[in-house]
């Protein structure tokens, strides 16, 4: 539990954390483009005395930590889903804030900052080395690379990664990977009655589809596929010349991902005139100690469990923790919130549950600077 003084900050500052979130909520930030708010973020640090550093990702990165320490990694993503890079529009009514990206992950990244803040503020120091991050690219095709970075530069010095991200009910300790292609299949194409006969990209594409759908799906790990998109041809009397399909595969286990991969490829060989472009690729659960990461994940429940009060399902989820739990790394996902409609412009939060979630992001941290 928080300390009197810890809990007294959280009042103290409820009020002034949901006017930054309506401030920061407002400033687009697609994958990719996120450098409005990180520069808000950023000066926002700076003002108070924080040293952040924006990366080649444009994550907002504030380091805690010595060259020879271990790290504990606290994160939570700047984009949104949304392509908008006008200001994005924001409503409070009542107890509830409504607006697209304003939970995900707007709320958290609100959370993260003040805490930050708090532990400047008090010159805390932690137990082991710490790695705050404000990062990039968590959503749709940014493919986590904004996390993938940051890992990828640590990843033999971190020991616990918490990414934060999502509702109070929740805490993410299973990766559901993801590979997701666009294929394109070209062709001569004709006219309907004089060049029949002749091969039709749509058809073709059918074909595969028709394969992919009759394909052994590894029971080992649930695990899914989904034909997403398709397009093609020109009008109702010519054979079309081009068509094209979108394709992903998903599991929470990275052994089941292989297989899908393996079988996709033997697939598509059997067609020479398809094009294959990966659009996204998200790894899933690498070998882990599971002793020691069933400990993790059930000690920030119970931390979790000391402010909210209702159940908190442990579960699989693609999110920012994928990257850390392919390299063997304990991560989980937690929100600091409750709300509905997320990756929609009718997104909203229950301001009632700001607070608590406040509390728990507060509590979860704090325990890597007290002895």
């Amino acid at each position: 539990m928080l300390y009197k003084y810890e809990e007294d900050y959280v009042e103290q500052e409820a009020d002034y954390s949901i006017e930054l979130l309506k401030q920061l909520a407002t400033i687009p930030a697609p994958s990719y483009h996120e450098e409005k708010r990180a520069q808000f973020c950023k000066q926002w640090f700076e003002e108070r005395g924080i040293d952040a550093k924006i990366d080649k990702m444009n994550n907002v990165v504030i380091k805690m930590f010595d060259d020879n320490q271990d790290i504990a990694v606290f994160c939570s993503h700047l984009d949104v889903v949304f392509d908008d890079m006008e200001l994005l529009k924001i409503t409070q009514k009542g107890h509830y804030l409504y607006g697209p990206g304003v939970g995900d992950d707007t709320a958290n990244v609100v959370h993260l900052m003040q805490v930050i803040h708090y532990i400047h503020l008090h010159h805390l120091h932690g137990k082991t080395g710490v790695l705050f991050v404000l990062n990039t690219c968590e959503e749709g095709l940014g493919n986590s690379n904004g996390c993938r970075y940051i890992v990828e530069q640590y990843k033999n010095r971190i020991k616990s990664f918490i990414s934060f991200d999502g509702y109070l009910n929740q805490c993410t300790n299973s990766a559901v990977g993801s590979k997701r292609y666009r294929l394109t299949v070209h062709c001569q194409g004709g006219h309907s009655y004089a060049d029949f006969g002749k091969e039709n990209a749509i058809e073709t594409l059918s074909k595969i589809m028709y394969e992919l759908s009759h394909q052994q799906i590894p029971t080992e790990a649930k695990t899914t596929y989904n034909f997403g998109k398709i397009e093609g041809g020109t009008t109702i009397n010519a054979i079309a010349s081009t068509a094209t399909l979108l394709y992903e595969y998903r599991s929470s286990m990275q052994n089941c991902l292989d297989i899908m991969e393996k079988q996709f490829q033997e697939i598509v060989s059997h067609y020479s005139n398809v094009e294959i472009e990966i659009l996204g690729v998200r790894p899933g659960n690498g070998l882990l100690n599971q002793e020691k990461f069933e400990k993790f994940t059930d000690h920030n429940v119970r931390l979790i469990k000391e402010y909210y009060l209702d159940d908190v399902e442990k579960c699989a989820n693609g999110t920012d923790s994928n990257i850390p739990l392919s390299y063997g790394i304990c991560a989980n996902t937690i929100g600091t919130l409750m709300g509905e409609k997320a990756h929609t412009y009718d997104e909203w939060i229950d301001l009632d549950s700001y607070k608590i979630g406040f509390k728990v992001m507060m509590n979860i941290i704090l325990e890597y600077f007290r002895d």
